[in-house]
């Protein structure tokens, strides 16, 4: 018999490895910026500047400096949550506080398209396993299809065309803050939501769909109803649960393509997030303020697989 370890202990060793992947995706990020075209000089003083006031905004904002200086220079105070100013889009504002007015609608938009995909999906996989061959199965494995070959950004201007222009029922552009009003942002921040979740709600429904139909003809789940288990008990402990493993693992997979979604359709919807800042920071060039927002995506992603690798963990029955 296996002996459970402590959850703390599974963790530790995942935690350094979320710090490592980190740091370099931060170099990543840093190095990328600085390999791409553009000057920020050239971006805020426009192309007459004179040549002396290209050196000063440069000697101003420590651009001179060997590039492995600068990205020690940022990586340090990054570490302790000091994203230093905006360099062109807001000249002067603390990224800290840009993203802390964004975040807040990214993170709602973000997690009202996963609750979407992850209700729809829950019961159209659940109900297509379980109604397998049938009609019901067949509806639901072709709107799979369908959804997953749908871009998001095709898909807004779509649910814009039909929902917002055509029947009137949700604003076409525009996002009101969950600060603001709740109500508001689910109403306003709907149509974004579901142009993001549809192609997620198609992937998890095939896995969930794929996983169900593969634990159902299990043998131990076979022999179950001959030692005295109730059907509902069966479903749940010993075939919805191992089908859960792999389905909770690609919602963690998915919240990459979550986030890239929430970049496109946040400029399409016109709401003030993190994506739509990000946008605008690499149009103008500003270097610290691309890599803040970068690097906020890149901990919100370790963080949630992070979370899934621990919750499929005690989902394991090995592990039990």
């Amino acid at each position: 018999m296996l002996v459970r370890a402590p959850l703390v202990a599974r963790a530790l060793p995942r935690l350094g490895a979320v710090a490592l992947l980190a740091l370099f995706g931060a170099a990543a990020v840093f190095f990328a910026m600085r390999a791409g075209h553009g000057d920020p000089a050239l971006t805020v003083l426009g192309d007459q500047a004179t040549p002396e006031a290209i050196a000063a905004f440069r000697e101003r904002w420590k651009l001179n400096d060997p590039v492995i200086v600068q990205f020690w220079r940022w990586l340090s105070r990054a570490v302790v949550g000091d994203f230093g100013v905006s360099m062109t889009v807001a000249g002067g504002e603390p990224i800290a506080r840009l993203i802390g007015l964004r975040l807040p609608n990214t993170l709602f938009l973000g997690l009202y398209a996963l609750f979407l995909a992850i209700t729809v999906s829950l019961i159209a996989g659940t109900v297509s396993a379980l109604r397998h061959g049938r009609m019901v199965d067949s509806a639901a494995t072709s709107l799979a299809v369908l959804g997953i070959s749908m871009p998001d950004f095709w898909l807004s201007y779509v649910l814009v065309y039909a929902l917002a222009l055509g029947a009137g029922l949700f604003p076409s552009y525009g996002f009101t803050p969950p600060g603001e009003s709740l109500a508001g942002a689910l109403y306003s921040g709907f149509l974004p939501a579901l142009a993001i979740s549809a192609p997620m709600a198609a992937a998890f429904t095939r896995i969930l769909r794929t996983a169900l139909l593969e634990t159902l003809y299990r043998d131990h789940v076979r022999v179950a109803p001959s030692v005295g288990y109730p059907e509902g008990f069966i479903f749940l402990h010993h075939i919805f649960r191992n089908a859960l493993i792999p389905y909770v693992t690609v919602i963690g997979l998915q919240v990459r393509y979550l986030l890239g979604g929430t970049v496109v359709v946040e400029r399409i919807f016109g709401v003030n997030g993190i994506g739509t800042l990000m946008v605008d920071a690499a149009f103008g060039r500003d270097y610290p303020l691309v890599q803040a927002c970068a690097l906020t995506f890149l901990a919100i992603v370790l963080l949630v697989n992070f979370v899934v690798d621990l919750i499929c963990t005690a989902l394991d029955p090995r592990q039990s």
